[in-house]
């Protein structure tokens, strides 16, 4: 896209019927911010909505909106990828000299790209919104989520922001970098940090979800956290090799007992119960040694495949050609 626009904002839309509407009014709302504030107009500012193959009427509504706003784009995948997955389908159809990316839930309040756009202008290359608070979220879900961002800063050689979701606005040149990165398990926040360039984040108060219920199971939020451990750290292969040493030594030591007792004493060696817990404990490190490995052999072999990351049904809206990635 040779045409630059201002600024662009990707929505991905995962079945959020019953939040369109309402995001559609306060992007309505934003509008008229960004115009009083930067003297920014309407037609300088493309929403891109990415359907992530929505089983609701979420498409229809998308579609209906896009054909009524001549700055609305919608990006239909072909059928469910993902998350990670359709924010790069937005960030690669955008033509802004930022961008802004924003989840479909509201749980991010779209007024707050005002300050996020503001610091950029100072001559940031990404700004990213730090959650101060995080509205209608349980005990164990923030805990779990504290513990997974320091575990992370922990063992990745970069610098992760701790508390900051995907919720930012990035210089052009950031978003050209992003896109030469093309591995397949995506963790799109690290991918970005790992970039560079200058950054600062500010703090913003997390909404509940305007309506409907979280995407995010438990399973998914796990595949999520490996994701992005495993992206950008070896540790866990690091940690294998420690703990297989550790149970070898501890083996060792464990023999040289038995060799002991035998020889030098009249205890009683009980055989069946230290033999099965020796058993248990090898053979638990040795498939939980191998399952790590696993994971990036799988890792590997799910990017020499070559596979596009995506696949676009249609692209609709004004100005727009279909293409597919």
């Amino acid at each position: 896209m040779t045409n630059l626009m201002k600024l662009s904002i990707v929505v991905p839309i995962f079945n959020e019927e019953l939040i369109v509407a309402e995001f559609y009014k306060r992007l309505d709302d934003l509008a008229i911010m960004l115009n009083q504030k930067f003297n920014i107009k309407e037609n300088e500012v493309e929403i891109i909505w990415v359907n992530d193959g929505s089983t609701d009427s979420s498409f229809s509504l998308l579609k209906e909106k896009c054909s009524l706003k001549t700055n609305y784009v919608l990006v239909n995948l072909s059928r469910n990828y993902g998350h990670q997955y359709a924010i790069t389908a937005g960030l690669e159809n955008s033509a802004g000299q930022f961008v802004v990316v924003i989840d479909g839930d509201l749980q991010d309040p779209p007024e707050f790209i005002v300050d996020l756009y503001s610091k950029i202008n100072e001559g940031y290359d990404v700004v990213y919104a730090v959650r101060k608070s995080r509205r209608g979220e349980g005990f164990f879900k923030k805990k779990t989520a504290s513990l997974f961002y320091k575990l992370l800063s922990r063992i990745v050689s970069i610098n992760i922001p701790v508390n900051v979701g995907d919720y930012r606005i990035i210089s052009r040149r950031v978003l050209e970098n992003f896109l030469t990165m093309n591995e397949m398990h995506r963790y799109v926040r690290g991918m970005i940090s790992w970039i560079g360039f200058k950054s600062i984040g500010i703090l913003y108060d997390r909404d509940s979800r305007y309506a409907g219920e979280t995407k995010y199971s438990l399973r998914k939020m796990m595949h999520f956290a490996l994701d992005g451990i495993t992206s950008f750290s070896s540790a866990p292969l690091k940690i294998s090799l420690y703990l297989g040493c550790l149970v070898a030594t501890s083996g060792f030591v464990y023999a040289c007992y038995i060799v002991f007792i035998h020889f030098f004493t009249d205890k009683t060696i009980l055989g069946w119960s230290s033999l099965i817990i020796v058993v248990l404990i090898l053979g638990g490190t040795q498939l939980l040694t191998i399952g790590l490995i696993g994971e990036y052999i799988g890792r590997i072999y799910e990017q020499v495949k070559h596979r596009p990351l995506y696949i676009v049904d249609e692209i609709y809206g004004k100005n727009q050609e279909a293409d597919s990635e």
